[in-house]
């Protein structure tokens, strides 16, 4: 890595350490960034802080949980995004593209059509998520004959119009009075539930399927060339494909699970990272990482600030993310590789 490159990542870890003050800092209760460090010191062990307990409260109970929860799904996303395009070699591929998002969102809505609790609700759209993800790879082991590749995305196509079939199904026989506004609120994406079980449940799932994007970076570099490209250089293409489906898998529907829907960073976060960095792997998911972290802290922060009412994160980033796309793409040179 190159000085320019260690300063951009410096550059963008410095931008999100400023996105994260300003997220514990602004909402109903403002506390200043002094208040909030003098909080945090007390809580690492340090002298007391003497304040009113109500900032304690705040910072740690309400908004550190979803902080958090923002880093790890904005990160988680972004992530998964960035593998999956250099894994399809295709700029319009989203988390989403083996139907784990609709998947997951069946497992939810299911959830909350039976009236489950909470950690139900959350461990059925992880494990929607998840066989959703199984199915279509299946089904692309199964079909012979044709481009791998192109029978997954045909087969995540497919899958997630019949899972949406289904989620529109139950919200059709749902209880317009209870569960409907439940799943339609599940559906647009939310972090405002998130407590400290959520992130002990999640966070190491989304770091599990981090890890081995990360520890495999180089060799993902080479799934951008065609299959007999990378074999030539030693690469077993099948098996380093199937790593990074799972771990971009696991990685989505933990942050599904605990969030919600959410789309659009997964789609342009990968590529405003790529223009900062170019198409080599290693480079990209750790900037895409850092970027997709604190653009979900920062949507999140002016989603519980911008009104009376929380605005859906889901309905925030489509709005943020479709004219950002539409400036990267009008900007973009010709070829993303």
């Amino acid at each position: 890595m190159n000085t320019r490159q260690s300063w951009l990542l410096l550059a963008a870890a410095v931008a999100l350490f400023g996105i994260i003050a300003v997220a514990f800092s602004v909402g109903r209760y403002p506390i200043a960034v002094s208040d909030l460090l003098r909080v945090l010191w007390s809580w690492l062990g340090g002298a007391p802080h003497g304040l009113d307990p109500t900032i304690e409260t705040v910072v740690l109970q309400i908004r550190g949980p979803r902080v958090i929860a923002a880093l790890l799904v904005g990160a988680a996303l972004a992530a998964a995004g960035a593998a999956y395009q250099n894994l399809f070699r295709n700029p319009l591929v989203s988390p989403d593209i083996l139907g784990v998002s609709s998947g997951a969102a069946v497992g939810a809505v299911l959830g909350i059509f039976l009236s489950l609790g909470i950690v139900a609700v959350q461990s059925m759209a992880f494990a929607g998520g998840l066989a959703a993800a199984g199915m279509v790879y299946l089904v692309a082991r199964t079909v012979r004959g044709h481009d791998p590749l192109l029978v997954l995305v045909l087969a995540g196509v497919v899958l997630g119009s019949l899972l949406g079939a289904c989620v529109a199904l139950m919200k059709y026989l749902a209880d317009p009075y209870n569960q409907l506004p439940a799943i339609t609120f599940w559906l647009l994406g939310s972090l405002a539930s998130v407590d400290p079980r959520d992130l002990r449940v999640a966070g190491p799932l989304l770091l599990a399927g981090l890890l081995p994007l990360w520890l495999l970076r180089w060799r993902i570099n080479v799934l951008s060339l065609d299959d007999e490209e990378a074999r030539a250089l030693g690469v077993e293409t099948r098996s380093i494909r199937l790593v990074v489906i799972i771990g971009a898998t696991l990685m989505t529907s933990a942050a599904v699970a605990i969030s919600g829907v959410i789309g659009w960073i997964g789609l342009v976060i990968p590529h405003f990272a790529r223009l900062l960095t170019g198409p080599d792997f290693s480079r990209l998911l750790p900037v895409s990482v850092l970027l997709g972290a604190g653009f979900l802290v920062a949507v999140d922060t002016l989603a519980r600030s911008i009104g009376n009412i929380e605005v859906p994160l889901g309905v925030l980033t489509a709005f943020i993310g479709t004219p950002l796309f539409l400036w990267q793409l009008a900007g973009a040179r010709r070829g993303w590789q």
